[in-house]
């Protein structure tokens, strides 16, 4: 039995209604590896014809996440950052992505200085699905023909987010993804 788009995002709707917590979160995740698993829903968003660059293809009115397709022709490294007061789900479609988690060690409490460590590493392959909840911070890098689902509790662009940069330990604050 084939798991459809319109399945997943009534799910995803239900669990978060159900727990906005990391429960429901979680169940977003497990649902997302699912989406994933469907040739369909992969060949139609994410296959090698869909256009360069990243599209929201679904809002939702009741809970406010969002889930955005991107679509990579070459590769990147993008800088630590979080996601504000959101959360986000990555899962991979084709390709690979190490996705790396970083701690602050500084307190926080000097404006744009920001001190960070590397915490752990993880390569999310097609199919595999990751969890970041608000406030993490985590830096991807993925190669050439890279392409994965973002589901976010909310639209980021919308709200402050956070860009570090480990070597000048500097971070950008209020700015958008």
């Amino acid at each position: 039995m084939s798991y459809s788009f319109d399945q997943f995002c009534t799910d995803c709707r239900q669990a978060l209604k159900s727990d906005p917590g990391p429960a429901g979160r979680e169940t977003v995740r497990q649902n997302l590896e699912k989406l994933l698993h469907e040739p369909d829903f992969v060949a139609a968003e994410c296959s090698d014809s869909a256009a360069a660059g990243i599209r929201t293809i679904y809002k939702d009115d009741e809970t406010d996440f969002n889930v955005l397709v991107h679509v990579y022709e070459a590769g990147k490294s993008g800088p630590p950052h979080d996601h504000g007061k959101s959360w986000a789900v990555y899962g991979q479609a084709a390709e690979w992505t190490d996705m790396t988690v970083w701690k602050r060690t500084d307190e926080a409490s000097e404006g744009n200085k920001a001190e960070l460590a590397e915490d752990r590493s993880f390569r999310l392959e097609p199919g595999m699905a990751g969890t970041f909840e608000p406030g993490d911070i985590h830096s991807i890098h993925f190669p050439d023909g890279a392409r994965f689902v973002r589901v976010t509790g909310t639209d980021l662009d919308a709200i402050a987010t956070n860009r570090f940069d480990p070597q000048t330990q500097t971070v950008a604050v209020g700015s958008r993804l």
